[in-house]
């Protein structure tokens, strides 16, 4: 009797993804070789990973979560408790390993938290777990034997002799430390994403009602994945509690969450990769942006408003939907009105951060003078002159926008039609 054996394809597009990423991972401190660079890319390591378990509640689940940072934070108290025990000889467990403090600190705090808010779904789990944000920042502030009271608590991770000559006193080695566990990570997620508890969380989310009429308990779905979610959001948490080397009450407060959200969205909650463009994007606004500008809240809640209104599916659809018109051939259609459509945007874009600037220079800082440094060029505020140019790259600009818009829009319902008629031929 023979037996056939069948052999799977091998995927060859996601190895060549997954290498793809480990070898940005490598590379991006050659690129971004300063000292503020290499604290920069830590920096976004830790909010990927926070970004990305964020997005196992809210995209994979459908469960809108004000408290995330409750486990990412507490994790990171954990984590770096850990590295003071260690410091002083009474835990024997190397830096590499800390981060799995925090992880399984996070696991705990969401089973606890987790048999709670999951109890309810919807709006009831959102304001449940804003509750339960609350009550956790209201507590560190209560028991400063634990929380360090305001002033947090400090160690220094560099523990013992050198291994290696590795002893992750320098940023760059705690960047490769941060980007080992975000690739661990990332791949730990993706694969959950696909286990049939990540499918089952999907069909929650879009359908619970139907879920439970074929026999599965949407609690204990949402429980399991709000358990796993609080793991990595704790391994994010003791990253950050060994790069920054302090752990205060705002690791564990509704702004943390609150944060993790709008860059979480703002990247796409529909894809798995969205979180990673929302963590570059967020860290651009927040921290990038504001040794620049004064305003850069101001710029992060217009982007913000902007990608819920005209992209609800975050930066990470926006490329999606151009990849696709481009693996059809049809990018060329498209081309000349986005073309049109993005100078006109520029434009417009210039003119409004130009008076923005300018506005808040004024009202802000014209105690130090009138003349400020914009996009290079000295500009005096006080006089109605200054104000023409950037008013009338405002106004050409929106004009333009609103005219091109218009053809954008005909040429990409056609394509979009097209490729639409496509795919139902070849589904035939």
């Amino acid at each position: 009797m023979q037996h056939s054996i069948n052999y799977a394809p091998v995927n060859f597009a996601r190895w060549f993804v997954w290498a793809g990423f480990a070898f940005l991972l490598l590379l991006a401190p050659a690129l971004f070789n300063s000292g503020a660079g290499v604290s920069i890319l830590s920096l976004m390591g830790t909010v990927m990973i926070f970004g990305l378990s964020y997005n196992m509640l809210l995209g994979q689940s459908g469960m809108l979560s004000f408290g995330h940072a409750v486990y990412s934070g507490l994790g990171a108290f954990f984590a770096i408790h850990a590295i003071n025990l260690a410091t002083e000889g009474s835990l024997p467990i190397p830096l590499t390993l800390v981060p799995l403090v925090g992880g399984f600190a996070g696991m705990f705090f969401g089973v606890l938290f987790g048999y709670v808010t999951t109890k309810r779904s919807g709006t009831t789990f959102s304001m449940i777990t804003l509750g339960i944000v609350e009550l956790v920042f209201a507590c560190s502030l209560m028991f400063p034997g634990f929380f360090g009271g305001e002033g947090g608590v400090s160690a220094n991770r560099v523990i013992g002799k050198p291994l290696f000559g590795i002893s992750y006193g320098p940023q760059i080695q705690v960047y490769y430390l941060i980007a080992f566990w975000l690739f661990i990570s990332t791949v730990g997620m993706f694969a959950i994403s696909h286990t049939p508890l990540g499918r089952i969380a999907n069909a929650v989310r879009d359908n619970p009602e139907r879920v439970e009429f074929i026999g599965y308990n949407t609690q204990r779905v949402r429980y399991l994945m709000l358990i796993l979610s609080a793991f990595f959001a704790g391994i994010s948490g003791g990253l950050s509690a060994i790069n920054f080397e302090i752990v205060s009450a705002e690791n564990v407060s509704a702004i943390r969450s609150g944060a993790v959200l709008l860059g979480t969205f703002i990247g796409g909650i529909g894809f798995f990769f969205g979180p990673i463009l929302g963590a570059i994007i967020g860290i651009f606004l927040t921290v990038v942006l504001s040794d620049y500008t004064k305003a850069w809240q101001l710029y992060l809640g217009v982007v913000f408003i902007l990608t819920v209104m005209y992209a609800p599916g975050g930066v990470a659809s926006l490329i999606m939907m151009n990849v696709r018109v481009a693996a059809h051939g049809r990018y060329r259609r498209i081309l000349p009105s986005l073309a049109a459509v993005t100078v006109s945007s520029l434009l417009a874009i210039a003119g409004a951060v130009s008076l923005i600037e300018m506005m808040y220079h004024l009202t802000l800082e014209s105690a130090n003078g009138t003349t400020m440094q914009l996009f290079g060029l000295q500009v005096d505020t006080g006089v109605p002159d200054s104000w023409a140019l950037p008013l009338l790259l405002l106004v050409v600009g929106s004009l333009a926008f609103w005219r091109t818009r218009v053809y954008f829009k005909a040429a990409w319902d056609k394509v979009d039609a097209e490729i639409e008629e496509l795919s139902l031929r070849s589904a035939k």
